[in-house]
């Protein structure tokens, strides 16, 4: 026999039923994974519950939140949305979670989208920025936030005739984001948690607002990097750090795409 190879049987052994080696299997017990308890105010684990960062009494705002969410967003475990709902009092806060949204299935939302004073956080080339609006505005304002990845925003945002209805804002900032730990596009990349904190402070023109709904979002990512998370630096500062160590992308537009993060190009 030459050395590395295999000794060959000189004969072939029987073939070996696949069901037999398994049949004990099927007699073992099988344990039934439960998840843990959850609080029923900030749906966190009851051992980590994050409500003592919580305001003890929901915001009083006269804007309306609709945030419309991406089933995927909806199983998240490190998920903000759950956080900023806490902190607002239910019937200025409503979640929708689908990818579309007609105007025969949602009537309530085709309503709030015709709404003349209906806002539609998203931006672009067309957006006007909040600060702009909320100077002219003086009547109570519904604001539609999407959550969910970028690429799954802009699914939902092109995707759905209704959300073109409403005026389109942005937000004009310098702020990095908080939610270290998960990878944001950009250094100034915003969790919808965030979003919503700035946008808040704009339209209701109260400064704490944005400090009480940051509060959670704090504690739960201190406790996260406490426990062995890690912190996750932007992709854009990977990029220009030469810390990306994942493969480049074979597609031209998402090659592009990071060259312009990398270029300080605003996308």
């Amino acid at each position: 026999m030459e050395w590395g190879s295999a000794a060959v049987p000189a004969t072939a052994p029987a073939p070996v039923d696949e069901g037999e080696g398994c049949a004990g299997l099927w007699e073992l017990p099988v344990e039934r994974c439960e998840r843990r308890p959850e609080c029923g105010r900030c749906s966190r684990p009851q051992k980590v519950c994050l409500c003592p960062f919580l305001p003890i009494h929901p915001l009083k705002v006269s804007t309306c939140l609709y945030i419309i969410q991406h089933p995927a967003e909806e199983s998240r475990v490190l998920r903000t949305v759950p956080l900023l709902a806490a902190c607002l009092p239910p019937d200025k806060c409503k979640i929708l979670v689908g990818r579309r949204f007609s105007e025969d299935r949602y009537p309530e939302l085709a309503a709030v989208c015709r709404n003349p004073n209906t806002l539609i956080l998203y931006p672009g080339a067309e957006a006007t920025n909040l600060e702009e609006i909320a100077v002219m505005s003086s009547s109570p304002s519904v604001m539609i936030i999407i959550d969910g990845t970028w690429s799954q925003a802009k699914d939902i945002f092109y995707k759905n005739s209704l959300f073109r209805l409403p005026k389109q804002v942005q937000i004009k900032t310098n702020i990095s984001s908080q939610y270290v730990i998960r990878t944001q596009p950009t250094n100034t990349c915003l969790s919808t948690l965030e979003c919503a904190a700035v946008a808040f402070t704009i339209m209701e023109k109260n400064k704490s607002i944005q400090e009480t709904i940051l509060r959670p979002l704090q504690a739960l990512c201190s406790f996260q990097l406490q426990h062995g998370a890690q912190i996750h630096h932007s992709k854009e500062h990977l990029l220009k750090n030469g810390l990306y160590d994942k493969p480049m992308p074979k597609n031209k537009r998402k090659l592009r795409r990071m060259e312009l993060l990398v270029n300080n190009v605003k996308i």
